[in-house]
């Protein structure tokens, strides 16, 4: 049963934005690699604002991908893709429906 989730935004630096869009796409690759993340969505919100949601069955599990590859790539990065460090936001999942049409 999924439980809790991370809702991260980022704000891409002026001219950073195709960089940043690279990079949350290769993120894919590095997050289908962590068993404990069933469930996760790169996200373009405006020109500027990227977002990550990505959901977990337990806390241990939100703690794992924290600690995880892609965090670490991306705190890697902040500086050089990032106008602001990234807002992390731990959501409880109150409902959810995942059924692929």
């Amino acid at each position: 049963m999924i439980k809790c989730g991370l809702f991260v935004r980022l704000e891409a630096k002026p001219g950073m934005e195709q960089a940043v869009e690279a990079f949350l796409a290769a993120g894919l690759e590095l997050t289908n690699q962590e068993v404990a993340t069933p469930i996760w969505f790169a996200l373009k919100l405006s020109p500027t604002t990227f977002g990550v949601f990505d959901a977990f069955a337990s806390e241990e599990h939100r703690q794992a991908h924290l600690a995880g590859d892609m965090a670490k790539a991306l705190m890697s990065r902040v500086d050089e893709l990032l106008a602001s460090p990234p807002s992390v936001e731990p959501v409880d999942i109150l409902g959810m429906k995942n059924q692929p049409t």
